[in-house]
């Protein structure tokens, strides 16, 4: 079993937890930091004046020079490298947001130890070069953290309005960094109250500095083989915009990019925690396939991707496919959406969540379904153009139907498909998930996920979907495949169990508690974002048992669901066009594996395991 240095953006389940498992599902063995020196925690300490919070303190942050240590440790032995900048210079996503007293000095001596942690990167590429180098670098985001560093959520609301009112356009790096407070006529923005916001440029001072050094020092002389760059919690507009652009018109001068991106050296875009996913597909693709491009095709049910631009992005649903896809080795050869009537366009989509761009065209198509998979299967290995794996992506309610008509249809005539729901607003849709689990056909896809943002959503499921097709397209050991196949088909249940069963139907019984029995009154809607502060010993103890007996339950409901009930089929292997397959046996959750890692109820680990047995 090949093995792959892996450093996460930090230790929640998204970045580390479904990581290894996707690694498992591609036959790859994910070599990780001791879990102590990648944890993060929100603030652990609190200041109280009898039922009224007056703040919180000392969060935890990963430890950047064991990090350090570990690569340089470990990188005989691994074929490839997979490393978070984040965690390797700040130890992690919260710790690159941490307010600081000054920006560091002038680039590219601004910072020595930061820069002295970024350079293990180029020991590691000089040593051993032909190893594949991926980096996963953020731009940082609008808002600062929730409860970290005695930063409650008044300083995220009035930091993140802020920071995304437009700014004066800069091109230059310095006037960049030295203009972040400039409106687009030259007036500076007033003061912050719960918030320090000189502080916070500093901060972003130093995090750009990063940026690019990265770009500059490693990228552009290749000591990085690919660089995705991930924008975090964004906006069309804001202080993040002339960074975003610089970094493009670096990446065209630098790494030979057009429009900003490369798909063989360096992409940005907006997603932080799905990045992990899609730089794991990647190396799979490079390790197994020797880097063969994966064609893609994407059929929107409903508007149109180019049409929907989340709150949280400055990119439309469209061009973040695309590029997830340039990220993972892919290249999209088709795209189209399947036609909906036009009152159906006038619905709002994803609710408080997405909107049109103006003059957008749905580009809708009139086709059959059963006519145009017969083109796309026909003649599929003689004809070079034709895609090799299908991306399902659910834009409206009302086309549900069919897109499991089109996932049944693939499943049947053997074409790989991922599936994206992004009706839902951060979890699932309720509706969307029981359709997709009400068809026999679901527990075959390879991808599938409809958590947090579109970004998030893109990169987890198009990863899931290429690794494994990487992997079933190649291997076949039996034993191997059978070890794989568990694996997947414990990620794919856990998709469900998560971004539905817990984000969309358990955790409101878990909020519910957690905020009646909140200790201050002060807090008491804001409880469930840090439990173990904000609720009694006793109430947290509870909510553990809450959450572990919903999840039992839920466990079992998923499992009778027609896409993995007992004797229900997964792909196993892919082999000249032909699918062999699997049957699930049963699906079984550790009562005391579900837990709030972070003490929040946004974020649990879950590890289902599922078992699967050749037909």
């Amino acid at each position: 079993m090949k093995k792959v240095l892996y450093v996460p953006l930090d230790d929640r389940p998204a970045n580390l937890d479904d990581v290894i498992v996707q690694g498992k599902a591609a036959g790859l063995h994910i070599v990780t930091p001791n879990r102590k020196d990648i944890r993060n925690r929100l603030d652990s300490e609190k200041k109280v004046d009898g039922t009224t919070l007056l703040g919180t303190s000392t969060p935890q942050y990963g430890k950047p020079s064991n990090i350090h240590d570990f690569i340089l440790e470990h990188a005989a032995e691994v074929e490839g490298f997979i490393i978070s900048s984040d965690m390797l210079a700040y130890g992690g996503l919260i710790g690159s947001r941490e307010l600081r007293e000054n920006g560091g000095g002038d680039y590219p001596n601004y910072d020595q130890e930061t820069t002295r942690l970024l350079d293990v990167i180029r020991v590691i590429k000089e040593k051993y070069p032909c190893k594949p180098v991926y980096v996963m670098d953020t731009i940082m985001r609008l808002a600062t953290t929730s409860f970290a560093d005695g930063l409650a959520l008044d300083a995220y609301n009035e930091s993140r309005a802020l920071m995304q009112q437009p700014r004066k356009t800069f091109t230059a790096f310095e006037d960049i960094i030295q203009g972040y407070n400039l409106s687009p006529d030259s007036t500076e923005y007033g003061e912050t109250t719960y918030f320090d916001k000189e502080q916070y440029y500093n901060t972003r001072q130093h995090k750009f500095k990063t940026n690019l050094y990265i770009l500059d020092q490693l990228a552009r002389k290749g000591y990085i083989d690919f660089l995705a760059i991930g924008v975090d919690d964004a906006n069309t507009q804001g202080v993040q915009i002339n960074e975003i652009r610089y970094v493009e018109n670096q990446i065209n001068e630098w790494l030979g990019g057009v429009a900003g991106q490369n798909p063989d050296r360096a992409i940005i875009l907006p997603d932080a925690d799905g990045l992990g996913h899609s730089l794991l597909a990647r190396m799979a693709n490079q390790l197994i396939r020797d880097g063969a491009k994966t064609r893609y095709a994407v059929t929107y049910f409903g508007p149109h991707g180019n049409t929907i631009v989340n709150t949280y992005e400055y990119m439309n649903v469209h061009e973040n496919v695309a590029r997830h896809i340039d990220i993972v080795g892919g290249v999209l050869v088709a795209d189209s959406a399947y036609p909906v009537l036009e009152e159906e366009t006038d619905t709002e989509l994803v609710t408080g969540e997405n909107v049109r761009q103006d003059g957008a065209a749905l580009q809708a198509t009139t086709f059959d379904v059963a006519s145009e998979l017969d083109r796309m299967t026909s003649h599929s290995h003689k004809n070079k153009s034709e895609p090799n794996l299908e991306i399902v992506a659910i834009t409206a309610l009302e086309e549900v139907e069919a897109a499991v008509e089109r996932i049944n249809a693939n499943s049947e005539q053997g074409v790989p498909t991922v599936v994206i729901d992004f009706v839902g607003k951060g979890p699932a849709n309720v509706d969307v998930a029981e359709a997709l689990l009400n068809s026999s056909h679901t527990g075959r896809v390879l991808g599938y996920s409809a958590w947090n943002t579109p970004g998030n959503k893109i990169g987890i499921a198009v990863g899931m979907g290429q690794s494994r097709y990487a992997f079933i397209t190649k291997e076949t050991n039996p034993s191997v495949l059978e070890e794989a196949m568990n694996a997947h088909g414990s990620l794919l249940f856990k998709r469900f169990l998560k971004d539905y069963y817990y984000k969309a139907v358990a955790i409101a019984d878990i909020r519910t508690y957690s905020r009646a029995h909140a200790l201050y009154t002060n807090v008491a809607t804001l409880a469930d974002q840090n439990m173990l502060l904000f609720n009694s010993s006793e109430d947290y103890e509870h909510l553990q048992s809450l959450l572990r007996d919903l999840m039992q339950i839920y466990t079992t409901t998923l499992a009778a669901k027609p896409a993995f009930a007992q004797g229900n089929d997964a792909v196993v292997q892919l082999e000249d066009g032909e699918s062999s397959y699997a049957k699930y046996l049963n699906a079984e959750l550790e009562y005391t594996n579900p837990d709030f890692i972070w003490g929040r109820a946004f974020e649990i680990t879950l590890n289902p395991q599922v078992t699967l047995v050749f037909v």
